[in-house]
Order: structure tokens, then C-alpha cells, then sequence
């Protein structure tokens, strides 16, 4: 897998666009009366106080505690990049509170406290406890971070978890269970040498030994050497607990008959001569950021029996804390817990061993372009495998309720995992797979208006994101000065710009045409002109050539334009069948609505033809299609002429026999409401419908804007279905990540 490339104007402009940061506040109960005002705050809400004066144990009840942690830090050790003081921590604290929020649904609020000093942290920390459910500290150097963290787990009644310390020690510690299943040794037997004494190191080695590894078998290192006993250079209580009687004083000689190497130091550390010094089917997790202590290409060039981890996303067996701290919060918070101890901790690094045993789902296999086994290079599960959700959380807070420090037990565990797979928004991992499909397929996309920066970023975004090559229809001092102003001046060399001018191909462009619109009312001059001069009759003769993959078009002109001039090149008309489907993603649903692009006012054949179409872009996307015909009457009712053909339309499915649900005519509420679905026993969903086929394509546009403006619902599309080749329309108000995400589509081919 690619390194992504990305520049610092990108990265800046990700935390500034839409608005500033990458979290907001949102209100979850009704505030639009005078009496829902009154109910939310004075005087409605002095009954929930006075019942939590009362009874503590029932704000958990009242309010967001239970599902709220705060990521607290000072930012004296900013992931790899030092002392940025509290401020500038404040991006890093921001993404974790969204990690928080996307992989377990847990809510979330970073916290930037401006002070070194541990007694003022920790007071400041203690006195904001009522607040929370949990605390999740964060890049804190050490050794402040162990003094911090067990002050406060002492003096709080809510879990206190410093995630740079056992967030990797746990996904470590998974790793490890089945590392050593593989090499066929046991924990309590094997030589583990650490390198790397700060927190994660610590960490890591503590709960190894919690978990069985013998003190004698454990030998850790730091930039001095070996910690042995009597060693009195550099040392502190922390690193004096795991001191080891032995004659070894640097990392190469520890390294000698070692099975297991923990590295949380830095790049270069291991050499491949330590590496051969190793014992048979040596285990190395080299967890140094960004670069590991050893690569795994170095190291298996000297030992091929080696299994070997790091902490990058390009590596297999990468040990990362997300399968960790979200899930062990998520458990921890769903029994009011008072503490995240050992044995959670445990619990979760064997569910997550556990876990990389069993067979992959096909839609993980799908999103990571590659079929997953256990074996050497697949000992810890991916960070996107659906299952963590309802598998780890679980495990926790069984741990937590078996070593009581659970305040409210789960009663029913099998009633909690069902309602934890129902937490989860399902259109994150469509959109995972959509986007490794698009790596995967690496099409040539054509930009056609290469004079709009949105387009031009969108291209840059497209190609430095490893999609493919990104092809901008355009003159090239006019795409270099609109870079330049972006701030994107660099890319001018990475992308393949095209015109008229520059091709060789426009006379066979101009000939190919004319065989089409001679017979049309257009003349020679007429096919010139078009071929020449309009970007997106250029682009569409480029596609047409077999001289890029798929074609983006549209965001500079009307929809309804941009498609005529299309038509002049391809058959994408309502005759052939062609249908725009457009996706809406909104609080973990998606759902299309079709035809939005094409049918201005189809009949019930036509209505049908588009909801083929529409089942076969569901799919595409990974979903099963259901397809509810909808109306303003409810299967007859009211009777009326214009709701006919609605009526009609599964009738023209049932004779053509198709292989997807579908149902008619019905209103919207019916169609996306199973409460609503169960008056009619006789309907033939067997679940809320995600395609609505609409009578008209005003309606379609009606629906689509209605829910983008007023519930702000993500719009995907339209994407065109039923064309040959791969071509997608934007709208003129779609942002740059829209467009890129039209992109990622039509080189999946998507439609």
C-alpha cells in the first residue's frame, strides 16, 4: 500500500473546510417551543437535578455522562513531534474525540489544560469529574504520564486511561497471543526484550508480565542500555521495577536467543544482525512512528521465519490504538464502570486475538482489496472490520462486571451485542470500499473543466490520494495560475494536462463525431467548433478514444446542459435506458433517490427501467437493494390519474421477474418506517427501503435538495447508470471533496 502523499496547504485546508476543527455540538432533543425550552432548562430541568442530588447513580440516567470521555492533555509529548505545549495539542486531541465518536459511538470532548505541573493537572482533571463517564489522557511525557495517570485513578471514581500507555500495550499484547500461536511457544517461556522505557514501553511490558511472561524473562532497554540490577545512570522508579539480574548491558547482546522483540523507540534501533542473533521463528514488533525500528522487508531478508508488526498503515500487522481505546471505553461505560483495570485490558487484547482468528467478512476483504487469513501477516484484526463493534465492548465489560467495578451490570449480554451492531453508521465502511476499489482499478480520470480550482484540487486530491492518473481538460497557464493561487503551485508537474491544441487525436475526435451528427443538422464547422472549443464534448470524444478511463464533468454548467452535450458523443438518454441515481447519506443511513438526472416524466415502464438501474448502483455500493415505489397514496389510496403509473411499475417487475425486492405504490413514511410497514402485512419489504423511485425527476430534485439543505443530509451523485463508459456529473455547488468523490465512483464504475 502507498505512502498517501499530501501538502501542508492540504492538510491545513482539511481542518478549516467546511468550518473550523472537526467536531461540533448538536442537540438531541427538540428545541423549537416555548415549552421545549422550558423543559431542556428552567424550570423543567430542576427535576432531573433534584432527582441526581438525590441519587448520584442516576445522572447516568439524565444525562450524557455515560457516554461522554474527555481526551485530556498538556501536549508535552505531541505524538512525534515533542513539546507543543497545550494549544498546539489541540488538532490531535480534536481526532481522537472523532476516533471516539466513529468507531464506537462514544461521545467525546478534548480538553487542553495549560500547565506542566502535575498536581495542577491532576486537580484540574479531578475537579471536572462529575462530568464524565471516563478520562482519557493523552500525550503526556513521561515519567509525568505514570504520576498523573495513578493520582488520578486513585482520587476519581470514573476509569482514568492514559492511552499512549496502554492503548499500545493492549493491541501489543494482542498481537503477541497470536504471534506466539503461530510460532508454537508460550508466554511464560519466551525471551522478551523491550526497547523503549517511556510510557508505551512501560506499559507494554506490564501487562505482558500481568498476562504470564516471567521478570527474568524480560529484559528492557533504553538509549543507555539494558536496565539491569544495580544500574543507577538514568534510572527512575518506573524503569527500577523492571530491572532484570543479567550480564547483559546493550541492546545487541540481549538480543541473542531473544523471541520476541518490543520496539516503542526509533527508527534504525534493530539491526538485520540482531535480527539473526534472534530465536527460531523470532517475533518483532517494531512500533516506532512514522519509521519502525526495523522494516519488515529488512527483516525478512534475513530471517523469512520471523513475524514481524509495526505501527504503519502500509505494513501488514499494523498495531494501532484504535482497535483498542474506543472499544474498552464503549465496554467500560456501558456498565457505569469506576476504573479500566488489568483484567478489561486483557479481555480485550484476547477478543482482539480472537477476533484475527476467525474467517474475514467479505465486505473487510473488499475494503482492503485483498483476501485477509490468519497467518504471519495477519495476527491483529484491521482497524475497519465491522465486527469490533459488537465483539470487544462486550468482552470488556463482562471483565469489568466479573472484577467489580461495574456500577450497573448488563443483565442481558446477548440483547447488548445485537443493540451494539445497530450503533455503528454502515455508510463509512461503503465508502471505505468504494475508495479502495478505486485504488485498486487505477483509472485514468479526466477532469473537463480544468479552469474551476474546485476541479483542479479535486484532481490534485485524486492522484496524490493513489487513485490513479488525473487527466485536466484545459490551457495550461490557465490551470498553473489557478494551482499557484490555491496554493497547490507543485502539482503542475504531477497532473497531465490536455486541450485541442496539444493532441494529436482531434482530427480522428472531429471525424468520429461527424459520423454521428451528420444526419443531425450538424455540419463540419458545426464539429470543429464543439470538438475544439467545448471542454465537455472534448473530454467525452477523449473517453469515447479510449484515452482515459472515466469522466468528471459538470461542475461549472447545469446538469441538464452538460448532458446534452454529452449525448452528442454517447447515447445517455432516457431511450437507452439511462437513469441518474442519486445517494443521500444522513445519520447512518443511506438511501438513493432516482431518476434525479435523466426522466423528466417517465411512464411505468420507464419507472421500472430505473429501478433496475438504481438496484444495480446499490449494489455496486455493497447494499441489497429494496425498492419502494413512492407516491402520495398508499397502495390505491387516495385513487388518483397521476399516481398510476406508480401503480403499475412493480407490475412491469413482477413480468420481468427480477432478482431484488420491491414495492409500490406507497408513501415515503411507509417506504423508510417498519412501524409504518407493519399496517400493511401483505408488503413484500423486509426492511426499510434504501432506493425511493420518485414519479417525476422535479420530484427527485425536490427531495434530494430538500434533505441537503434542511438536514443536511451528504449527496453523492447523481450518478449516471446504464452508460457505457464511466462518466459522472457533478452540480455546480459541490465542493471539492464532492467532486472527488465522483471521481473515486466513476473509476469504480459505479452505475
Amino acid at each position: 500500500m502507498a505512502k498517501l502523499k499530501y501538502t501542508r496547504e492540504e492538510a491545513l485546508a482539511f481542518h478549516i473546510d467546511p468550518t473550523p476543527g472537526k467536531w461540533e455540538v448538536q442537540a438531541t432533543v427538540p428545541m423549537t417551543t416555548q415549552r421545549d425550552l422550558s423543559l431542556a432548562y428552567s424550570p423543567g430541568v430542576a427535576v432531573p437535578c433534584e432527582e441526581i442530588a438525590a441519587n448520584p447513580e442516576t445522572a447516568y440516567d439524565y444525562t450524557n455522562k455515560g457516554n461522554l470521555v474527555a481526551v485530556i492533555s498538556n501536549g508535552t509529548a505531541v505524538l512525534g513531534l515533542g513539546n507543543l505545549g497545550a494549544l498546539g495539542s489541540k488538532p490531535v486531541m480534536e481526532g481522537k474525540s472523532v476516533l471516539f465518536k466513529r468507531f464506537a459511538d462514544v461521545n467525546s470532548i478534548d480538553i487542553e489544560l495549560d500547565t506542566e505541573d502535575p498536581d495542577e493537572f491532576c486537580n484540574a482533571v479531578r475537579l471536572m469529574g462529575p462530568t464524565f463517564g471516563g478520562i482519557n489522557l493523552e500525550d503526556i511525557k513521561a515519567p509525568e504520564c505514570f504520576i498523573i495517570e495513578q493520582r488520578l485513578k486513585e482520587e476519581m471514581d470514573i476509569p482514568v486511561f492514559h492511552d499512549d500507555q496502554h492503548g499500545t500495550a493492549v493491541i501489543c499484547a494482542a498481537g503477541l497471543i497470536n504471534a506466539l500461536k503461530i510460532s508454537g511457544k508460550k508466554i511464560e517461556d519466551v525471551k522478551i526484550v523491550l526497547n523503549g522505557a517511556g510510557a508505551a514501553g512501560i506499559a507494554c511490558i506490564e501487562l505482558l508480565k500481568s498476562m504470564g511472561a516471567r521478570h527474568e524473562n524480560c529484559i528492557v532497554c533504553d538509549t543507555k542500555g539494558v536496565i539491569y540490577q544495580g544500574r543507577s545512570a538514568g534510572m527512575n522508579q518506573w524503569k527500577s521495577a523492571h530491572a532484570v539480574a543479567t550480564e547483559h548491558r546493550t541492546l545487541e547482546e540481549a538480543m541473542v536467543g531473544a523471541d520476541v522483540f518490543l520496539g516503542v523507540s526509533a527508527k534504525g534501533a534493530v539491526t538485520q544482525e540482531m535480527v539473526k542473533d534472534m530465536g527460531d521463528n523470532p517475533v518483532i514488533f517494531a512500533m516506532a512512528n512514522p519509521d519502525p525500528e526495523i522494516t519488515p522487508e529488512e527483516a525478512h531478508e534475513v530471517r523469512m521465519d520471523a513475524i514481524v508488526a509495526t505501527g504503519r498503515s502500509d505494513y501488514p500487522n499494523q498495531v494501532n490504538n484504535v482497535l483498542g481505546f474506543p472499544y474498552l471505553f464503549r465496554g467500560a461505560l456501558d456498565i457505569h464502570a469506576r476504573a479500566i483495570n488489568d483484567e478489561m485490558k486483557i479481555a480485550c487484547a484476547q477478543a482482539l486475538a480472537d477476533l484475527a482468528r476467525e474467517d474475514v467478512p467479505d465486505e473487510v476483504a473488499l475494503a482492503y482489496g485483498t483476501n485477509l487469513t490468519f497467518g504471519r501477516d495477519y495476527i491483529i484484526p484491521t482497524p475497519f472490520d465491522p465486527r469490533l463493534i459488537h465483539r470487544i465492548p462486550p468482552a470488556v465489560a463482562r471483565a469489568g462486571m466479573e472484577t467489580g467495578v461495574a456500577r450497573r451490570p448488563i443483565i442481558d449480554i446477548e440483547a447488548y451485542e445485537e443493540g451494539l451492531k445497530s450503533r455503528m453508521d454502515p455508510t463509512a465502511s461503503i465508502l471505505r470500499s468504494i475508495n479502495t476499489r478505486a485504488k485498486t482499478a487505477q483509472a485514468r480520470m479526466i477532469f473537463a473543466e480544468g479552469d474551476d480550482p474546485r476541479v483542479l484540487r479535486a484532481a490534485v486530491m485524486y492522484q496524490r490520494s493513489g487513485f490513479g492518473k488525473a487527466l485536466v481538460v484545459g490551457r495550461e497557464s490557465d490551470v498553473k495560475a489557478k494551482l499557484e493561487a490555491a496554493g497547490l503551485g507543485d502539482a503542475v508537474r504531477e497532473l497531465e494536462i490536455v486541450n485541442a491544441k496539444n493532441t494529436r487525436y482531434l482530427p480522428a475526435y472531429k471525424d468520429f463525431l461527424y459520423d454521428r451528427l451528420q444526419r443531425k443538422g450538424f455540419d463540419r464547422q458545426d464539429v470543429h467548433r464543439m470538438a475544439a472549443r467545448d471542454r465537455h464534448v472534448f473530454a467525452s470524444l477523449m473517453l469515447a478514444h479510449g484515452h482515459g478511463d472515466g469522466l468528471i464533468t459538470g461542475a461549472t454548467r447545469k446538469s441538464a446542459h452538460v448532458m446534452e452535450l454529452i449525448n452528442h458523443v454517447f447515447d445517455a438518454n432516457a431511450e437507452n435506458g439511462v437513469a441518474g441515481v442519486t445517494a443521500l447519506l444522513h445519520k447512518g443511513r443511506i438511501v438513493m433517490i432516482s431518476d434525479t438526472l435523466v426522466h423528466e416524466w417517465p411512464n411505468e415502464n420507464d419507472l421500472a427501467n430505473i429501478a433496475e438501474r438504481a438496484a444495480g448502483v446499490a449494489r455496486h455500493l455493497g447494499l441489497e437493494p429494496r425498492v419502494a415505489f413512492v407516491s402520495f397514496s398508499t397502495f390505491g389510496y387516495p385513487v388518483s390519474e397521476r399516481a398510476e403509473k406508480m401503480h403499475l411499475a412493480p407490475k412491469v417487475l413482477d413480468n420481468r421477474g427480477v432478482d431484488f425486492e420491491y414495492e409500490g405504490e406507497m408513501t415515503v413514511d411507509v417506504a423508510l418506517n417498519v412501524t409504518s410497514q407493519k399496517s400493511y402485512p401483505f408488503q413484500r419489504l423486509t426492511g426499510p427501503a434504501n432506493i425511493l423511485v420518485v414519479p417525476a425527476r422535479h420530484s427527485a430534485s425536490i427531495s434530494v435538495k430538500l434533505m441537503q439543505e434542511m438536514a443536511g443530509a451528504t449527496v453523492i451523485g447523481p450518478i449516471l447508470a446504464g452508460v457505457d463508459e464511466s462518466i459522472q456529473i457533478c452540480s455546480t455547488s459541490m465542493t471539492a471533496n464532492d467532486i472527488l468523490n465522483m471521481a473515486v465512483l466513476a473509476a469504480c464504475k459505479v452505475g
